[in-house]
């Protein structure tokens, strides 16, 4: 449609079209006018809109009217102010039944795209704004840079796509009708059962399906609980320094002020959180995020009496504890004491982020307040993808995916150890062989850490500072990274590494 004399591909409004609608300029009953300054002549709509309804059922053509009108109000191809034509001309032109037009026209008008006054037309409305027409997509994306060690993602292109598909198939088939109504705010009984066996099975957490809630993620269960625990009273909540920023925010806008907690290579430093005074602290106890150590029983057993002293909570996040390559995972630590522990966990590592499933097991006395709290928040998580990852769980395509998952992250911790070995003789890398990220500090002569950083960024590697996950920053000239290697291939971690060895020099 063009809101000019013309329309592409026709004469002018005084042209062919005009035996079928000009010369109706006088007032029609119902107060509308003749088309003319800015709007153009009936030609113009006519040339717009007669495709789009000769193509259109007969019954559906006031709706594809009503349609294009409102769309070209929205996209301000009609501006505010601009007089439409009349009822009897457009139907005219448009060779449809002036109560059709009619019938645009009021209901247009009852929503405020238009407006009408008697004896005075029919008239585009000033109350609509153009929307912006271009759809951004604000996910996440990788960096686009020729080489990626940015932590955080598994392999994505491992995500068992021919078994998820088959049980999508299968759980669809039988899912009784009243399934698809609202669900339990909870989550479905099933998922819930099967994941308290599987986390009983391979986290040795205490899994009462009745306390465990199926959330979108640790985000969403860090959320619930840092609802709750300022329903109770609680102002300040414990973070690891290091740790994940993004809690910082979570637990902000639960009205949560964080208080930093340094670590050292036991875990968090004795007497820290008495000293900091807080009742809640989030740990990640089994490979904290994202120093890689894992709590030892001395500390673990330290952070339990500090949170049974003080009446308190530990929020534990079980960041990709699924993943050991020298031996077993050690246990979560809400096994030792779950009246005390919150347990939160997820797909995101094991599986993919975008399924956003994830669950929290929660301390009794803290249940029914989360369980109403994740009612207002949405009244529950999507009930196919819920039977889905149950049915995926019950038949043991969690398990095998697993299986075959950790082989291939361990060879690739393997060869990114030994890139770094190759291309920067002295490198140091700590923490425990687990999860999807190792830390490397580089010798002193690769330093200092922010022209490390120009130069790789420079030649198109991305990479992650240490520093960027908190406050401890040692003033030695070090070079300090957080190297994530799941989502990358052996060969492309190879020449990663060789690339930016080529990028920042030999030292």
């Amino acid at each position: 449609m063009t809101v000019s004399g013309t329309t592409s591909g026709e004469g002018a409004s005084d042209g062919g079209a005009a035996g079928k609608g000009e010369g109706k300029n006088k007032s029609e009953g119902e107060g509308e006018g003749k088309s003319d300054g800015p709007a153009g002549g009936p030609s113009s709509w006519a040339g717009a809109w007669d495709v789009l309804l000769a193509s259109a059922p007969a019954r559906r053509r006031g709706r594809v009217l009503q349609s294009a009108l409102r769309e070209a109000v929205r996209s301000g191809r009609l501006a505010a102010g601009i007089r439409l034509p009349s009822s009897r001309e457009l139907a005219a032109d448009l060779g449809v039944s002036r109560g059709l037009v009619t019938d645009a026209y009021e209901q247009l008008t009852a929503e405020g795209y238009l407006r009408s006054g008697r004896g005075s037309g029919t008239w585009v409305g000033d109350a609509v704004r153009a929307a912006a027409r271009k759809t951004r997509d604000r996910a996440p994306h990788p960096p686009g840079a020729r080489a990626d060690f940015v932590p955080g993602t598994p392999d994505l292109s491992l995500f068992p796509r021919a078994a998820w598909g088959a049980a999508h198939r299968a759980v669809l088939a039988r899912l009784p009708h009243r399934a698809l109504g609202y669900p339990d705010p909870r989550g479905l009984p099933e998922l819930r059962t099967a994941l308290a066996a599987l986390l009983t099975r391979r986290r040795g957490v205490v899994a009462d399906p009745e306390r465990l809630l199926v959330c979108s993620g640790v985000a969403q269960a860090m959320t619930l609980l840092g609802f709750a625990l300022h329903g109770r009273g609680v102002r300040t909540v414990g973070l690891e320094d290091p740790g994940a920023p993004e809690n910082i925010a979570v637990l902000g806008a639960a009205g949560l002020r964080p208080v930093l907690l340094p670590l050292d290579s036991e875990g968090l430093v004795p007497g820290a959180a008495a000293r900091a005074g807080v009742r809640a602290v989030v740990a990640t106890p089994a490979h904290q995020y994202p120093s890689g150590i894992a709590y030892s029983a001395a500390r673990r057993t330290e952070l339990l009496d500090w949170a049974r002293s003080v009446d308190g909570f530990v929020l534990e996040d079980d960041y990709d504890g699924d993943f050991r390559y020298d031996r077993a995972p050690v246990g979560a630590l809400q096994g030792l004491d779950p009246e005390r522990v919150a347990y939160m966990g997820s797909v995101s590592k094991s599986m993919a982020p975008g399924l956003r499933i994830g669950w929290l097991l929660a301390p009794q006395e803290l249940t029914e307040e989360l369980v109403e709290r994740k009612r207002t928040m949405d009244l529950g998580n999507p009930v196919l993808e819920q039977a889905l990852l149950a049915d995926f769980v019950e038949q043991g395509g969690y398990d095998r995916h697993l299986r075959r998952c950790r082989p291939a992250y361990q060879r690739r911790r393997d060869t990114l150890t030994a890139a770094l070995g190759e291309h920067f003789p002295g490198t140091e890398v700590s923490g425990i062989a687990a999860g999807l990220h190792i830390i490397a500090l580089l010798p002193e002569r690769y330093g200092p850490e922010a022209r490390f950083l120009a130069r790789a960024a420079a030649a198109g590697v991305a990479l992650r500072p240490l520093a960027y996950h908190g406050t401890a920053r040692p003033d030695d000239g070090k070079v300090r990274l957080v190297m994530g290697y799941a989502h990358r291939s052996p060969s492309e971690i190879t020449r990663g590494v060789g690339l930016l060895a080529r990028a920042v020099g030999r030292g």
